[in-house]
């Protein structure tokens, strides 16, 4: 599974559409997405504060049963790889959703049913 947090308006504009796509699809060509391990320092980083997001579990499956590439890719910041999906993503490949926000002390953390890991600042 991959993993992508969204803005509520790409989440909103997908239930119109059918498909989730984001402003990263636009500039640089892809969706930014994160494997389980790396959801909790993505959000931390990138969503600081943020209390109106939420979370997209995707099969990765079904995006390759779609004709949708994804390919994981260097990121030297993060000294990771990081999967890359090249297209919209089809609502059907989309398996479950959570709100993300972090909690009262401004730590994200996962939903209880994807993993007991605690969450980081």
């Amino acid at each position: 599974m991959l993993y992508r947090i969204a803005e509520p308006a790409d989440w909103q504009q997908a239930q119109t559409t059918g498909f989730f796509a984001s402003a990263d699809l636009a500039a640089e060509g892809f969706i930014h997405s994160s494997e389980q391990h790396q959801i909790l320092e993505t959000a931390s980083r990138y969503y600081a504060g943020r209390t109106d997001l939420m979370l997209l579990e995707w099969d990765e499956a079904a995006l390759v049963a779609a004709s949708v590439r994804v390919e994981r890719e260097w990121v030297e910041s993060r000294q990771q790889h990081f999967a890359h999906v090249f297209g919209p993503v089809p609502l059907a490949a989309v398996r479950r959703i959570w709100p993300c926000a972090p909690d009262a002390n401004g730590a994200f953390q996962l939903p209880s049913d994807l993993s007991g890991e605690v969450g980081i600042r």
